[in-house]
């Protein structure tokens, strides 16, 4: 089947979002067991921040871009080890609006990282919740 020329119709990345609550910290991952995610969003609560993770091999900083109903927004992911997979990251104050633009965009939001093939992602209760545990 030909790619579809809006990513909104694009087909969703298989997987499902699993909320993990940390001392201090909590995770939404996606992907398809909760020890084998994708992508990642995780609170940081003394800092007031969300990290955002993508799954790569990547040793060097990588763009990373998001796609959401009402916005997109490039950043530069550093490479990271999460708590079992290495990712590439960035990280945004919890108060960040784009945040919200994730947590609400339209059913889904899509994360390009070169070098990895695209996810698109639903916009499910979890992203909001670390995003609300942050806030």
């Amino acid at each position: 089947a030909p790619a579809p020329t809006n990513w909104m119709d694009a087909p969703q990345t298989p997987g499902d979002w699993f909320y993990i609550p940390q001392t201090g910290a909590s995770i939404a991952a996606f992907g398809p067991a909760e020890r084998q995610p994708l992508f990642a969003m995780r609170c940081d609560q003394a800092t007031r921040t969300v990290s955002i993770g993508r799954t790569s091999a990547s040793l060097v900083p990588q763009p990373m871009t998001i796609r959401t109903e009402s916005a997109t927004r490039s950043f530069s992911a550093s490479p990271a080890q999460g708590g079992v997979e290495h990712l590439v990251a960035t990280a945004l104050p919890a108060g960040d609006s784009f945040l919200d633009a994730i947590a609400f965009s339209k059913g889904r939001f899509a994360v390009e990282v070169s070098g990895e093939p695209i996810l698109y992602l639903p916009a499910w209760p979890e992203v909001t919740r670390v995003i609300e545990d942050c806030r």
